[in-house]
């Protein structure tokens, strides 16, 4: 077959604005249903029955809408471009996206929210937990099933669009000593971006509602960790002990080596795009998320270990 083409154009703007509208319409004509798939026959037989298979929903394509119309603003995206080259010298990448008003995410629908907790649609709690908040958009997202809803962010710019959204901010030193327990915590795309996620991972222990609380982690695979602030060379302190090439290795040596270690036994889990507006080259990006549903492992065990042990001394 033949190769296409590409025009020549003398103005270089007309050739960008040519080559980004062929992006554009490969974007428009991509198969989403490859950002839901995955390869169950490499799962842990145990894992398999867990699955929740999702697709792109009414909520998510409406995200992509606005991803698209937000990018036909070619030069308020230029401006971005050029801002974000100047302001990376004083800023980290999240807290120049708050300061232009950009890089919003998606996660999750509210629906996919609920059914990943495995509760009806007309649910409703008392407390949410959003670590890592970010501008908020995601935890918007949840917010409306709650009574109370506490949010953490390092980032001081996101600090305050998430204060003018009426969220009660946690000191990101000190949440995990106030006494309040909460139904839900959310940990969306921030144990690869933490400086210590097996830290953070038995922090959260203490702050779940005994039995009832469930813990929400979306993770990106292949993993690939990275600390925006604290460190020079972006390494964390803690290196998560995830092995495996595959999406789906990985997967399951996250449940073994990390969370089962850690006290958490899996309820559900999917597999999501995780999803953020574009830039001045293409409307949106997309990486792979695993999204997991935990509880605290049951106690009822530790008592039996004990009894057989003794029978053995």
């Amino acid at each position: 077959m033949a190769s296409i083409q590409r025009p020549y154009f003398r103005s270089m703007l007309a050739q960008s604005l040519y080559d980004r509208m062929v992006k554009e319409q490969h974007l428009r004509n991509f198969d989403r249903s490859q950002w839901y798939r995955c390869d169950l026959d490499r799962v842990t037989a145990d894992l398999r029955d867990l699955y929740i298979a999702f697709d792109c929903d009414k909520d998510t394509n409406a995200f992509l809408e606005t991803c698209y119309e937000k990018s036909d603003w070619f030069f308020v995206q230029v401006f971005h471009s050029l801002a974000k080259a100047f302001l990376c010298w004083f800023m980290t990448q999240t807290s120049i996206n708050g300061f232009l008003g950009r890089g919003s995410t998606f996660v999750f629908s509210q629906s996919q929210f609920l059914q990943l907790l495995g509760v009806a649609s007309d649910w409703h709690s008392e407390a949410l937990l959003d670590l890592g908040a970010g501008d908020g958009s995601v935890t918007q997202v949840m917010a409306s099933l709650f009574d109370t809803v506490h949010v953490t962010e390092i980032s001081s710019v996101m600090q305050r669009i998430l204060t003018k959204k009426g969220y009660r901010i946690l000191d990101v030193n000190k949440w995990a000593e106030e006494s309040k327990k909460y139904d839900v915590v959310s940990c969306l795309n921030l144990l690869d971006r933490c400086d210590k996620p097996i830290t953070l991972l038995n922090q959260i222990k203490s702050k779940l509602k005994p039995t009832t609380g469930r813990l929400i982690i979306a993770l990106v695979l292949p993993l690939s960790q990275y600390v925006e602030v604290g460190n020079p060379t972006h390494q964390p302190v803690e290196t998560l002990p995830i092995e495996g090439k595959t999406i789906e290795d990985q997967f399951n040596s996250c449940v073994q080596m990390i969370f089962e270690p850690a006290g958490y036994e899996i309820i559900r889990w999917t597999v999501l795009p995780y999803l953020s507006e574009g830039d001045v080259e293409q409307s949106f990006y997309w990486l792979t998320d695993i999204v997991f549903t935990l509880k605290l492992k049951s106690l009822q065990e530790e008592p039996a270990k004990k009894h057989n042990l003794h029978n053995e001394l």
